[in-house]
């Protein structure tokens, strides 16, 4: 009569966890699928509108012309690193809350049959659980490392962030400056043409030596190749534009872009830095450096915890013979023989290895700092010598060429040669726009943030993910 109850416990504790069980569903993946469809993806316009409005609402948005806001707002809604980035944030949130969970029991059954014909039965039935304790240092150790896991994966997905923004600016300014290095090379190659032209006249006329119209004929040459590499320099620079937004140079065909006093930088950009080291320690590379060294410090409390036995109740239930027991044991998962001392110094030595880690990337930040400011000045220096001595000294030659052509005191030949010298002084100008520019990415990068610009439009932690 006993074995009735005992079977409908066994039932009711194996048909239990069944209940919330869930089942498995395929999500195989195509690559080519997913290539052509990349390929082939148009501009989310709707999607980078909804984008710029929730973290930047007070700056306008136009579909056709974008500002250096409006392209980190495009790879936000686009760029594939960014979003595996925000796919990872997800995976350590779930990994963080499955950690809090304790583990799991362990179900025992037994049975055993008895020929003894002196007992009212022969067959003995039973059953434990093992509930392990899941308290003290183990438990706050996992908790504590899922934590950290879901902090490092918001510090990947900034950096993510940042260096698709730093690989878009850069990319924007490249190609602004090159398509300005096309237009100056392309006035420069007409005038070193109609040099050319007027030189073959002179030599005709038995006026110059062939070697002459030579050296002409290999600046025409020159300028042919300084216009080709800007008009090449331009195509990749709109290219790796395209790939840090995550689309398609055809898809941003129809696109202009916009940078403001573009032609005209800051005159002194370090003046935004404001507190350096408050600046240097919100980098998120260092904030992911810090939260590796609570990672491996999480880790060592861990270890140290193993060295105690792990306790675990096994209350059980027995029907044996027409007797009913209700069994109750304590097990104690013993630590290794050396007390675990080696894994814990292991442990130590990592926590050690963390803290240099950090100590190299506050280092490096620092460096990248100095660096950078040194630059931005040297780089504004240049520029400023350019257009203060070279390019008005090429305009006024060019100038009073004009006038010596209109009196008769020079033929085209020396004119375009004269006239020639001023793109070729605006080269000269947009090379060193073009180190402006690269010295304030520079400096951008080395504080992580904007110093100028719409995307100071931003709202407080818009780019941060939510916790």
């Amino acid at each position: 009569m006993m074995r009735r109850p005992v079977f409908f416990l066994f039932l009711s504790l194996c048909a239990w966890p069944l209940g919330g069980c869930q089942s498995y569903h395929p999500a195989p993946m195509d690559a080519a699928a997913l290539a052509l469809a990349r390929q082939q993806r148009p501009i989310d316009a709707g999607a980078v509108q909804a984008e710029q409005a929730q973290i930047a609402p007070a700056a306008p948005y136009d579909a056709t012309r974008w500002t250096r806001l409006s392209v980190l707002v495009a790879l936000l809604v686009h760029n594939p690193d960014v979003a595996v980035a925000r796919a990872a944030m997800v995976t350590a949130s779930a990994q963080e809350a499955a950690a809090r969970q304790a583990p799991g029991t362990t179900l025992t059954l037994s049975s055993e049959y008895a020929n003894d014909p002196s007992t009212h039965s022969p067959w003995l039935l039973g059953g434990a659980i093992d509930v392990p304790l899941d308290t003290g240092g183990r438990r706050e150790a996992r908790i504590t490392s899922a934590a950290i896991g879901v902090a490092i994966a918001r510090y990947d997905f900034a950096d993510t962030v940042w260096a698709a923004r730093m690989q878009a600016r850069r990319a924007l300014a490249d190609m602004l400056v090159a398509m300005r290095e096309a237009d100056a090379a392309a006035r420069l190659l007409a005038f070193r043409h109609q040099q050319q032209a007027a030189m073959e006249r002179r030599l005709k006329a038995g006026a110059v030596a062939r070697a002459d119209l030579e050296r002409v004929r290999a600046d025409v040459a020159t300028a042919a190749a300084t216009a080709d590499d800007a008009r090449g320099r331009t195509a990749g620079a709109r290219q790796t534009l395209a790939t840090a937004i995550g689309l398609s140079v055809e898809a941003l065909a129809t696109i202009a872009f916009d940078w403001a006093d573009f032609d005209e930088p800051a005159p002194e950009p370090m003046g935004a830095i404001g507190d350096r080291i408050g600046a240097t320690v919100a980098r998120a590379d260092i904030l992911k450096a810090i939260a590796a060294y609570d990672q491996a410090e999480s880790d060592l409390r861990g270890e140290i915890a193993k060295q105690y036995p792990a306790i675990s109740l096994s209350p059980g239930y027995s029907w044996e013979r027409g007797l009913t027991k209700l069994p109750l044991s304590i097990g104690l998962a013993l630590p290794p023989l050396d007390l675990n001392r080696h894994a814990i110094a292991a442990a130590q030595a990592k926590r050690a290895e963390a803290g240099r880690k950090l100590e190299a990337v506050v280092a490096a930040a620092n460096a990248a700092l100095d660096a950078a400011i040194m630059e931005c000045r040297l780089a504004r220096a240049a520029l400023a010598r350019v257009r203060r001595a070279d390019l008005p000294i090429a305009r006024r030659l060019a100038a009073q060429a004009d006038a010596q052509l209109r009196q008769g005191q020079i033929d085209r030949t020396d004119w375009a040669a004269a006239q020639g010298g001023a793109p070729q002084a605006e080269l000269a100008e947009w090379a060193a726009l073009a180190r402006v520019h690269a010295a304030d990415a520079a400096l951008e990068d080395a504080l992580r943030r904007p110093l100028e610009g719409p995307e100071l439009m931003l709202k407080p932690g818009a780019l941060e993910p939510a916790a």
